[in-house]
Order: structure tokens, then C-alpha cells, then sequence
């Protein structure tokens, strides 16, 4: 039988990611805020849009690469929609269903925001590791993104 508990070792790991993520999230999203405008999640939408090679996605679609619920992606969109970042369309064929495009203005945030942010995504993550260390850190996340697939929820 497994231990219901984590170990020491697994307890200061696991305590130690959940804080790496939340300082990280939280420093990531105060820096994108204060140099363009963009909250952490502007920029995942922006990037997700950016990264489709079709220039509408279906909402749907998007909202399953970013993992967000429906209403929780209605509401953003509508927000970034208000400022002009981004376009919702109906769909013709599906009256439920709905394109959203990235717009100029939200390209334009995008190409703005995106050399600050991988410069200090570089600065306050891997500059600070080893290339060893990088690719081991692939391997581990990769690893626990397979078994979140697999291991049922």
C-alpha cells in the first residue's frame, strides 16, 4: 500500500514548486502589467492566437489549448475584445459557437511585450541554471505532463 502522505524529500520539493510558480506567475505578471499593458493571461491568449496557423480559432479550440473553462475565456475575451486586442465573430454554421482573431493592436502588443518577457523569463529562471540542468528540468516536466494524461482525474 502507498504511504497516504509525501515524504520529507517529496514535501520540500513539491512545497518548493508551488512557490517557485507562485513568485514566478506573480513577478511575470507585475512586469508584463507595468511595461505593456498586458496581464499574464493577455499574453497567453495573444500567444496562443499567434500560434494557430488559421486566422480565426474557434473559441472552443482555444479555450482547450489554454485549459480554461468556457465562461472563464468568455469573459476575458470580451475584456480584451473592449480594448481592442483581440476580435470575436459568430460562427455562421454553429449559432453557439464562436471565431475569435487576433487584431493589429493585439499583434502589435504581442510583438511589443514578447522580447521583455523572454528576456526576463531568461533572467529569472535559466540564467541561473545549467544546460544539464535545463534539460533534465525538460525531461521532469515532460514526465509529469505524460502522466497527466494517463493517470485518470
Amino acid at each position: 500500500m502507498t504511504e497516504p502522505w509525501l515524504d520529507d524529500e517529496q514535501q520540500q520539493a513539491w512545497r518548493a514548486w508551488l512557490e517557485v510558480n507562485t513568485q514566478l506567475f506573480a513577478r511575470l505578471s507585475r512586469e508584463l502589467q507595468a511595461a505593456n499593458g498586458l496581464s499574464l493571461q493577455d499574453y497567453d491568449v495573444l500567444v496562443a492566437l499567434t500560434e494557430v496557423s488559421e486566422p480565426s480559432v474557434r473559441m472552443r479550440d482555444l479555450g482547450v489549448k489554454l485549459e480554461w473553462e468556457k465562461s472563464r475565456l468568455s469573459k476575458h475575451l470580451a475584456r480584451m475584445v473592449a480594448r481592442g486586442l483581440v476580435a470575436r465573430r459568430d460562427c455562421d454554421d454553429d449559432r453557439r459557437g464562436a471565431f475569435v482573431e487576433i487584431t493589429d493592436e493585439g499583434l502589435a502588443a504581442i510583438r511589443a511585450a514578447a522580447p521583455g518577457h523572454a528576456a526576463l523569463v531568461r533572467e529569472v529562471f535559466f540564467d541561473g541554471l545549467s544546460r544539464t540542468q535545463v534539460r533534465e528540468l525538460h525531461a521532469i516536466c515532460r514526465t509529469v505532463l505524460d502522466r497527466l494524461e494517463t493517470v485518470e482525474a
